[in-house]
């Protein structure tokens, strides 16, 4: 008895564990459940986060050409004891024998001018040499300040076009990354909805199946009373066949569309989704001079055509540059030497250096103007192009909405349909019964059935895959009527 009751107390839980543990795997999952795990788990989403991050410290380094620069360099200590050619007054060379050791220290300060290009400099240093063949001697070289001055003239001004491109390929990346997160989000509705489709064909396929295995039965007998042929017999178990074999393509397909969801959101292999089909829908028209005027101000299109024509225009301007080189080399400062490390600060004497140099070609045989003429040339393939994408972009800009304005008429119609060959077909089961219809007008209806509940199905993919669309494009949610935006030092630093 006591053997019996543990038996049995052992089965009741090993069910319920199988009970509870078979809802735990089981999730059901919304649209929009699966839009908000796919921005954050899928591997598109963390491929649209590290190119963000990239952009950003792109960003940063050229922000911090613009700032001032420390640095400090040092020889601590370097040694020699090689031979040296040495020139005598004569003219004839002798090999020297030196043995010394030398030490050095730099600090600087430098700092970019963006308007000029040049570039400005405040360092001092110290030079320390100790003689250790011969006449042991210490040597002390002292420059306490000096302010160098390097700039170009004529050539191009690289910070200054900088300046003009960087903010601009940051604001374009920004874009890009916030476009990418509703592409995501594109790529969750297609996964979520071929999904739905499927468990939709295979509901339909289970019910067909029931059907066919009902009217069978009630076929048989009916041609046992001889009031319907053998052709249609057969023709109902044929219907029958085909069922079971729907079935089983139809589960095939629900497991691999299960797989590729599940996967997409990073879910366990042990999790079993149920999608939930949408059931409200953004009531919204969209007006497509207010899509475009959206688009372009937020689209990361109109920044990439931004910086794609300055681009086009620092070619030219770089160019145009390299035709003649001018530079200016300029120090002034003090400087002191001495055997002693106190007396190499006092007294100072002036450091002053000018250097002005230049490269002129004389005779190049058209290379650089050639050059100058090709950077032209391909601005102006740039700007041809420009135009070209802005056409298109704008073209298919107003086809989205077009489409998206009409598709809820559209669906409402596909709804419609889906409810009225469903009432159709189970009239005509049960017409076929009492025997008013034929075999081929319920295979008909069955097949209406059919077509009108995946159709609308597909009507709303299409109905929501248009609205995340035209967010992508204009960064608008049109839903609560407010921009799509993120803070972007918050992601960064996640």
């Amino acid at each position: 008895m006591n053997k019996l009751v543990i038996h049995t107390i052992a089965s009741i839980c090993l069910v319920l564990a199988s009970a509870f543990g078979a809802s735990a795997d089981t999730l059901s999952i919304t649209l929009d459940d699966a839009i908000i795990r796919a921005r954050s788990h899928s591997v598109d989403a963390a491929v649209a986060l590290n190119e963000l991050r990239t952009a950003y410290w792109e960003y940063r380094t050229y922000r911090a050409d613009l700032l001032p620069e420390v640095s400090f360099s040092a020889t601590l200590p370097a040694y020699y004891k090689k031979y040296n050619t040495y020139q005598a007054d004569n003219g004839t060379y002798n090999f020297v024998r030196n043995n010394y050791l030398q030490m050095n220290g730099e600090l600087s300060v430098s700092q970019n001018i963006w308007f000029t290009g040049g570039r400005l400099s405040l360092n001092t240093s110290l030079d320390f040499i100790r003689q250790l063949d011969g006449d042991y001697y210490n040597r002390f070289m002292s420059i306490p300040v000096a302010l160098t001055l390097e700039q170009p003239i004529f050539g191009i001004n690289n910070i200054k076009w900088n300046r003009r491109i960087e903010p601009v390929r940051y604001s374009e990346a920004k874009a890009r990354f916030l476009s990418a997160s509703e592409d995501v989000a594109l790529s969750a509705i297609q996964h979520f909805f071929n999904l739905l489709m499927a468990r939709e064909n295979l509901n339909i396929a289970r019910q067909n199946y029931d059907n066919a295995t009902k009217l069978y039965s009630v076929a048989k007998a009916k041609r046992e009373m001889g009031k319907i042929s053998e052709n249609d017999l057969l023709q109902m178990e044929i219907n029958v066949l085909d069922a079971k074999s729907d079935i089983t393509n139809c589960e095939s397909t629900l497991k691999s569309n299960m797989f590729a969801l599940r996967s997409f959101l990073a879910y366990d292999d042990n999790v079993e989704l149920q999608p939930v089909e949408p059931s409200l829908i953004p009531q919204t028209d969209i007006v497509y001079s207010d899509a475009l005027d959206r688009a372009l101000s937020n689209n990361k299109f109109a920044k990439n055509l931004r910086r794609r024509q300055l681009e086009a225009d620092y070619n030219v301007a770089k160019a145009k540059g390299n035709l003649r080189q001018i530079s200016l080399f300029a120090q002034i400062g003090f400087t002191g030497a001495s055997n002693e490390f106190n007396h190499a600060y006092n007294p100072l004497k002036d450091n002053q250096v000018v250097e002005i140099g230049f490269k002129i070609p004389l005779i190049d045989w058209g290379k650089r103007r050639g050059a100058v003429k090709v950077a032209e040339s391909n601005r102006q393939v740039v700007e041809n192009r420009l135009r070209q994408e802005t056409q298109d972009f704008n073209q298919n800009l107003f086809i989205l909405v077009e489409r998206f304005n009409n598709q809820k008429m559209q669906l409402g119609i596909a709804n419609s349909a889906d409810q009225i060959a469903r009432q159709r077909y189970d009239t005509n089961v049960q017409t076929y019964m009492i025997g008013k219809i034929s075999t081929l007008d319920l295979n008909d209806s069955q097949v209406r059935k059919d077509e009108s509940r995946q159709k609308y199905i597909n009507e709303l993919f299409q109905y929501w895959y248009y609205f995340y669309q035209l967010r992508s494009l204009t960064l608008w949610d049109y839903a609560s009527g407010t921009g799509i935006d993120a803070d972007i030092d918050r992601i960064l630093k996640q």
